[in-house]
């Protein structure tokens, strides 16, 4: 990867950010995006005290003027495009029975037509190097989970995007990733919004058991150097999606189980 070319959606936390650090060790050229320009250039200064050639790029990847003009600009800056990491995502956690449509509709905008639109203007020039589109999805896009409604469909609806396009350019010499990490140490609990929308603020999970945002990204550059077509992180990731295919009924009580257990769980009040 040394010199390729580069962006990662949402690049300023998490897996995106461990994934900057990953491919600029590696000698990338990065472009690194989203919304809040305070984070992405605290992230930048970080990338470039470590010597990596790294751009920032401020927008909003639901909008698609900002994803044209984020394309535009990695064109302008480095001349080519090799990688695209579409990585920017929302979560959210409620019963849909008392989610508000516009939280449904914002996760769908970020997680999947964020993904169709950074795909749709990288496609191009990515044709022309023969390199790689990356998905980072979730175990919920193999697995869904009660509570999650809003995120796992827009993370199956990215699994079916990612599958139908590498379909259709593997013979061209272009390579398609899937990527399904299990729970992860990042702030994507902590970010996600609530019935109406407000930020849940805590996670309701221990961190601290969860695989590190910086192995997961050593785990997916790997896989991009390898050419996999798809990656399942963790071993509970692994379990639940292999366990969904052979005992799904068994496991839609398991999960319910699991999630209620949740530290204040939206599914708490609801029968055992």
């Amino acid at each position: 990867m040394k010199d390729k070319v580069v962006i990662i959606t949402g690049g300023s936390s998490g897996i995106g950010k461990a994934l900057a650090f990953e491919f600029g060790r590696q000698g990338s050229k990065l472009l690194i995006t989203g919304r809040r320009s305070e984070f992405l250039l605290l992230t930048e200064l970080e990338l470039k005290a470590k010597g990596i050639t790294v751009h920032s790029f401020t927008g909003d990847v639901s909008v698609e003027k900002d994803n044209a003009e984020m394309i535009q600009t990695a064109l302008q800056v480095y001349g080519r495009i090799d990688v695209l990491v579409n990585n920017a995502g929302i979560s959210m956690r409620a019963l849909f029975e008392e989610l508000d449509l516009e939280v449904f509709k914002k996760v769908m905008e970020v997680n999947f037509y964020g993904t169709v639109f950074a795909t749709k203007y990288a496609l191009p020039h990515i044709l022309k190097t023969k390199g790689s589109i990356v998905g980072i999805s979730s175990v919920n896009g193999r697995r869904a989970t009660p509570a999650r409604s809003a995120y796992s469909a827009s993370k199956y609806a990215m699994e079916g995007f990612l599958e139908s396009l590498r379909t259709e350019v593997m013979s061209r010499g272009v390579h398609v990733l899937s990527v399904c990490p299990g729970f992860t140490s990042s702030n994507i609990r902590n970010s996600a919004l609530t019935a109406h929308g407000d930020v849940q603020g805590e996670s309701p999970r221990n961190e601290s058991k969860m695989m590190k945002a910086e192995e997961a990204a050593e785990y997916i550059y790997q896989a991009i150097i390898d050419q996999k077509r798809d990656l399942v992180l963790t071993v509970q990731g692994k379990m639940a999606v292999w366990m969904n295919k052979v005992f799904p009924g068994w496991m839609d009580t398991l999960t319910y189980k699991a999630m209620r257990n949740e530290p204040d769980s939206p599914l708490r009040d609801l029968p055992n």
